[in-house]
C-alpha cells in the first residue's frame, strides 16, 4: 500500500458511501456511534481506498475501536480453523517511547541506501513521497497512540503468516472503514526477540505484524496501481507479456 498524499488533516470521522465519492463527515469521538461507524462502507469501494496512512495523529483512540478492528482481524481464514492470531494493543507511554527508539534505529539503518538512491533526479517522485512518509512513521513511531502487535501461535516450528496476515488485512480493511489511519509494518522484527519477551510473549507465540493505529492527518484514496489486465493469466504464465511490465517500470 501506498502512502497517503499529504493534505489537510481530516481529523476523526466516519465514512458515509456515495456511488463516486467517498464523504468525511466530522464529528468529535466522544459523538461517535461505535456500534455503527463502519458498517455502512461498501466492501470493495473500501479495499480501492485502503491506502496506508503513516502520518497519524497524536489523539487518543477509543479502545473499543480498537476492539472493533481486531475484531475484523479474527474472521480471517484459518486452517482447521485454528485462529493462531493474538494482538496486543500497546498504548502505554512507557512502552511506546521504548519500541519507538528501537524501530527508529532498525528503520533508519535499514533506509540509508535507499536514501541515497533517492537523491538521484531520475527517482521516481511517487517512491519519494512514500520513502518520505516511512522516515515520519519512524521518526514519530512513539507519538502514535496505538502500537498494535499481530503474534500467532506457531506450528510445527512455523509462523502460521498464510493465516496471520490475512487477519492483518482484516485489521487494515477495518481501519478504513472506521476512519482510522493504519499501516503495516515488520521492521521491528530486527529486535523481535527483545520486543517479545518485553510484550510477555513466549517462543512460541511471535509477532509478525506491527500496525502503528490513530487518527490520520492525510486522506484516504485510490491509490496507484497497475491495470489488472497486465497481472492477470489465464490458463498459463506468459513470461513474454511480464517482461513488457516490467519494461514499463
Amino acid at each position: 500500500m501506498e502512502s497517503e498524499p499529504l493534505g489537510a488533516n481530516p481529523g476523526p470521522g466516519i465514512f458515509k458511501s456515495r456511488l463516486f465519492e467517498l464523504e468525511i463527515v466530522h464529528m468529535s469521538v466522544e459523538n461517535l456511534d461505535l456500534k455503527r461507524v463502519g458498517e455502512d462502507l461498501p466492501l470493495l469501494e473500501g479495499i480501492r481506498t485502503a491506502r496506508a496512512i503513516r502520518r497519524l495523529r497524536t489523539d487518543s483512540v477509543p479502545r473499543e475501536l480498537i476492539r472493533k478492528v481486531c475484531e475484523a482481524g479474527t474472521f480471517a481464514p484459518s486452517g482447521g480453523n485454528r485462529q493462531p492470531w493474538r494482538f496486543i494493543a500497546v498504548t502505554d507511554d512507557v512502552q511506546r517511547r521504548w519500541i519507538g527508539e528501537r524501530y527508529k534505529e532498525a528503520f533508519h539503518h535499514y533506509i540509508g541506501p535507499a536514501i541515497e538512491l533517492a537523491k538521484s533526479p531520475v527517482f521516481p517522485d511517487e517512491k519519494r513521497g512514500m520513502q518520505k512518509a516511512a522516515i515520519y512513521l519512524a521518526d514519530h513511531l512513539h507519538e502514535v497512540p496505538v502500537h498494535l502487535f499481530v503474534a500467532g501461535y506457531t506450528r510445527r516450528g512455523e509462523v502460521q503468516n498464510q493465516a496471520l496476515m490475512p487477519a492483518v488485512q482484516n485489521i487494515l480493511l477495518a481501519c478504513r472503514a472506521v476512519g482510522l489511519g493504519a499501516s503495516l509494518t515488520t521492521m521491528h522484527r530486527r529486535f523481535g526477540e527483545e520486543l517479545d519477551s518485553r510484550l510477555g510473549l513466549p517462543p512460541n507465540i511471535p509477532t509478525c505484524a506491527l500496525i502503528p493505529i490513530g487518527w490520520p492527518q492525510g486522506k484516504y484514496g485510490k491509490p496507484l496501481r497497475r491495470s489488472v489486465d497486465e497481472l492477470l493469466f489465464w490458463n498459463k504464465f506468459e513470461l513474454a507479456s511480464e517482461q513488457k511490465v516490467h519494461l514499463k517500470t
